[in-house]
């Protein structure tokens, strides 16, 4: 059994304790739990404001004032004796060469969460951060190839393919998921995501407005946290007769009332520009929820290049449109098997698990094929 220990330099800007942290940021918990029950011992170390330590599910959750420097944390990093150090992201090169300095023959791992290569001037400290990695994890593979180009992967890092974390949502009768959401529609079509430039709400209008020619039944439920361009977006509703009363700005709400909307949805859209993978996506497919969304690297890797929906390029609401018109052509019972079929032969806890068991086995190999020859 090797010990994976998991460490967040990112620490929560709104403060919260340990285990308010632990509810609301669930993919923390499902990426740890996943490597756990595949076999490994794992510990997590999360920056955080307050100490604390907690015991879940035989994972351990250590959280601390953690920057890779303080005695506190150098202390803990040294009783917990790891194998191997799987660091989330790829923006914290002081911190990974801190603890590389403290922590010689560990090898150590970075994933990625929404990364860009920096900007020039940045690069020397992001190549030194990433030059101590022994592999690097993206959702897809093209994901690294901005990476490698801009020099910051070397030729001795080994690149991996898995996916940012899973989902515990889990499909349900759609009709009773209808009556305790209120949801209509034929189709009824689902948007979780921000209101901001990149998830692109304006052009998934577009795309809805010329699919409702075809679908007169289409309703549109669009749920957002952060909303920038919410004015923009009701004004654009506003101006269209085809919008008007087919389009409902949800804001807001809970995870469990988001899983009962994918399970009373018919489609789920997106018009993403970049993502590190797509955490509603997951849970869309999760639901057995056909997804509509655009064509970027974590989505094809996630839906198997749009083999269980459908992809189109950002930008292009006509291609939005005919996208939509084929899956709800689809749309219904068998698809949305095939949709969670494939969620659990690819995206589920347990292969989550057997993915990361993986990539910890490969590393501990090279680093002994290394230190043999």
């Amino acid at each position: 059994m090797s010990h994976i220990v998991q460490i967040s330099f990112f620490s929560d800007p709104k403060g919260r304790a340990a285990a308010q942290l632990l509810e609301d940021w669930s993919t923390l918990v499902d990426v740890a739990e996943a490597a756990s029950k595949s076999g490994n011992q794992v510990s997590v170390v999360q920056a955080n404001a307050r100490s604390e330590h907690l015991e879940r599910n035989a994972v351990n959750y250590h959280f601390l004032p953690f920057d890779g420097d303080s005695n506190e944390s150098r202390g803990l990093l040294r009783s917990l004796a790891p194998d191997v150090f799987h660091v989330h992201g790829l923006d914290f090169p002081r911190q990974v060469l801190s603890l590389a300095g403290s922590s010689s023959g560990v090898p150590i791992i970075l994933q990625d969460h929404a990364s860009r290569p920096p900007r020039i001037w940045r690069r020397s400290a992001a190549r030194r951060g990433m030059s101590v990695a022994a592999g690097v994890a993206f959702c897809s593979m093209d994901q690294a190839r901005p990476f490698a180009k801009a020099g910051l992967i070397g030729a001795s890092t080994q690149v991996y393919e898995i996916p940012e974390s899973t989902s515990r949502f889990a499909p349900a009768d759609r009709d009773d998921a209808r009556r305790a959401t209120g949801v209509a529609g034929n189709p009824a079509v689902l948007w979780v995501g921000h209101l901001n430039t990149n998830k692109d709400p304006l052009t998934v209008l577009d795309g809805i407005s010329a699919a409702i020619r075809e679908l007169p039944q289409l309703q549109f439920y669009c749920c957002f946290g952060s909303a920038p361009l919410l004015r923009a977006v009701q004004n654009r509703i506003a101006s269209d007769p085809r919008l008007r009363d087919k389009v409902h700005l949800l804001g807001r709400l809970p995870h469990d009332r988001i899983e009962l909307l994918m399970r009373a949805a018919d489609i789920f859209v997106l018009g993403s520009h970049s993502e590190g993978s797509g955490y509603s996506l997951i849970e869309a497919l999760a639901c057995g929820l056909p997804p509509v969304v655009t064509d970027i690297p974590s989505f094809r890797s996630l839906t198997n290049a749009g083999s269980v929906g459908a992809l189109w390029p950002c930008d292009d609401s006509n291609a939005l449109c005919q996208a939509l018109l084929s899956v709800a052509r689809r749309a219904g019972p068998e698809l949305r098997s095939a949709v969670r079929s494939h969620f659990e032969r690819e995206l589920s806890s347990n292969v989550l698990g057997q993915k990361l068991t993986a990539m910890y086995a490969d590393v501990l190999a090279r680093r002994r094929t290394s230190a043999a020859s």
